[in-house]
């Protein structure tokens, strides 16, 4: 078993913890911060269902809960399925965001480096709109 590279990407919000998790955590508030579902996800039964670069994704959350996680599936028209850990966490009066950021096999430095920076202004954009 191997594991794959990872880079956890955060992001301080001075907000309450408990206000960004339930607007990052709905579905239909996400293409206002997720760059890559900008053109809007539509429920799809339990599912919900994204047009992307390589072509329609279909996305699968974790339930709501109290721990402030936001976890993703996104599975990509060809069978590809990519696991997205996303945290809200308590810190003092506001929160930290962390993604995680896995490098898929056969990606290249320049990629996984593209994703990062991809990542990083999603959250950059979701702390402006949180602490506005």
């Amino acid at each position: 078993m191997t594991t794959m590279p990872a880079k956890i990407i955060h992001r301080s919000i001075e907000r309450d913890w408990r206000d960004v998790y339930e607007f990052a955590g709905k579905p239909e508030n996400m293409p206002l911060w997720a760059s890559g579902l900008a053109t809007g996800l539509d429920p799809d039964g339990a599912d919900w269902i994204a047009d992307g670069a390589l072509g329609k994704i279909r996305v699968s959350f974790v339930p709501a809960n109290e721990f402030g996680v936001i976890d993703h599936t996104v599975t990509i028209e060809s069978g590809l399925r990519v696991y997205n850990a996303l945290r809200i966490v308590p810190n003092s009066d506001g929160c930290e965001v962390m993604f995680t950021l896995l490098r898929l096999p056969g990606m290249t430095d320049a990629q996984f480096s593209a994703d990062a920076a991809h990542v990083e202004k999603d959250l950059a954009m979701l702390k402006a709109l949180m602490e506005r």
